[in-house]
């Protein structure tokens, strides 16, 4: 099955970032995963008996695609998570926000862990239910396929690799996830925690 990339669910382009910075994310790295998710899976369709007896883990074709797949195919669903929540109207409320009150004391001290976390990864942060303990937790990583956990279904996800903000930004993190937050789309957020929840 060839999985098909999606389109930007808003119009409005987020704070801070410009349309051209926004539209090179998705339609030139974003689709581009999406392509290698779909050409890797035609790859490992294809493999002969060969492959598979040769498996190994210091290096093997197999093992090299299994690698890829899981780069390629988490680019695709963490970018999807980060467009669903980049953009939109909406105030910080409802079932979610009363969700990370609870767990975090209160909405604002959430914001500052989790910023704290998007200042100290390479590449992205995610607020996930943690489905193996069931609560709200803040997850960060350096890659796409180094750091996720399993079990974990994300909710609010912010890229934080420099080809996300430099355009706009240069090295002014700090003022893009400060930005990320005034235009959350938090009812898109709401609606994703209700159907994981």
């Amino acid at each position: 099955m060839t999985y098909q990339s999606k389109p930007l669910p808003f119009s409005e382009i987020p704070k801070g970032l410009s349309k051209k910075a926004v539209d090179i994310h998705h339609d030139k790295l974003y689709v581009g995963y999406v392509n290698k998710m779909n050409e890797i899976g035609e790859k490992l369709q294809a493999l002969s008996e060969t492959a598979f007896s040769g498996a190994n883990q210091t290096y093997s074709e197999l093992r090299a695609l299994k690698d890829g797949e899981t780069f390629a195919t988490n680019g695709v669903y963490l970018h999807e998570a980060y467009f669903d929540v980049l953009s939109g109207a909406g105030q910080a409320q409802g079932p979610l926000v009363e969700a990370l009150k609870e767990t975090y004391g209160s909405l604002e001290k959430f914001v500052t862990i989790f910023s704290a976390v998007a200042m100290s990864v390479r590449g992205w942060v995610v607020l996930a239910w943690d489905t193996n303990i069931g609560q709200l937790k803040i997850y960060g990583a350096d890659a796409h396929n180094q750091g996720g956990v399993w079990g974990c279904l994300p909710i609010i996800v912010l890229d934080v690799y420099e080809h996300a903000y430099f355009m706009d930004y240069g090295s002014d993190r700090g003022t893009y996830i400060k930005d990320f937050w005034a235009s959350l789309n938090w009812p898109a957020a709401n609606e994703k925690f209700g159907k994981i929840k």
